[in-house]
C-alpha cells in the first residue's frame, strides 16, 4: 500500500473563515476592463458671412436630448439683455447664453457710438459670457461647448486671443468644442481637429 504525501506548501491554504475566503476570491478575480472614454474634438464651422450657427444649434439640441451636458454661448448676439442669470435651459441639459446687452454686436465697442459707461458695460457683458463658459470648460462640467462668433469677438477686441488659446489647450480630453462664425484666427484654426467652411453658391 502506497502512502500519499501532502505537499509541504499548498498553493492556496484553506481559509480560516468566510471573511478570509472572500478576500482570497477578490485577489483572484481579474480587474474589470473599462471601455475607453470617447475623445472630444475641437471643431470649427466658419464662413465669410455670419450664419453658420443654425446647423450647429440643431446638433447641440440633439446631443442634449440624448443626455449630454451642453452650453451654447452666443458671444455677440445680444438684443434680449439676457445675461447668465436669464439664460434659458432647453431639453433639461442645454443652457443657451447671450450677453446682457440690448445690442447685437457687429463692430467694436468704440464704433458703437455709445456713451462711455454703456460701451464699457457692453464689453463687460461679452467678457462675462466668455468667463462663464471658460469656467465651465476648465471645471469639466460639460460634454459639449458651442462658442458662436468667438473669432469675431477676438477680432473686434472684446476677448484676448492668448487667453482663448490657453483655455482651449487645457480643455478636458472628452469635451467637444464647436466654434462657429467668421474671422477665426489662424492660431485657432491650427488647433482644430475638424474645419468646415461654408460658402454661398453663386
Amino acid at each position: 500500500m502506497t502512502a500519499r504525501l501532502a505537499p509541504a506548501h499548498p498553493a492556496h491554504p484553506a481559509p480560516r473563515n468566510e471573511a478570509a475566503s472572500r478576500s482570497l476570491r477578490l485577489l483572484q478575480t481579474p480587474a474589470p476592463h473599462l471601455p475607453p472614454q470617447p475623445e472630444g474634438l475641437l471643431q470649427i464651422h466658419t464662413a465669410p458671412h455670419r450664419g453658420s450657427f443654425a446647423m450647429v444649434l440643431s446638433q447641440a439640441l440633439r446631443s442634449a436630448g440624448l443626455g449630454s451636458r451642453v452650453l451654447v454661448c452666443q458671444l455677440l448676439k445680444g438684443g434680449v439683455d439676457q445675461g447668465i442669470e436669464g439664460s434659458p435651459v432647453l431639453c433639461g441639459r442645454l443652457r443657451w447664453l447671450r450677453p446682457a446687452t440690448p445690442l447685437c454686436l457687429e463692430v467694436d465697442a468704440e464704433a458703437l457710438d455709445l456713451e462711455p459707461v454703456e460701451a464699457a458695460r457692453t464689453g463687460q457683458a461679452v467678457r462675462e459670457v466668455w468667463a462663464y463658459s471658460r469656467e465651465q470648460l476648465l471645471e469639466g462640467k460639460l460634454d459639449q461647448l458651442v462658442l458662436d462668433e468667438l473669432g469675431l469677438a477676438i477680432e473686434l477686441g472684446y476677448l484676448p486671443l492668448e487667453e482663448v488659446v490657453d483655455t482651449l489647450e487645457r480643455r478636458p480630453p472628452q469635451l467637444d468644442v464647436i466654434i462657429t462664425g467668421p474671422a477665426v484666427a489662424d492660431a485657432l484654426l491650427a488647433m482644430a481637429d475638424q474645419i468646415t467652411e461654408l460658402r454661398r453658391l453663386t
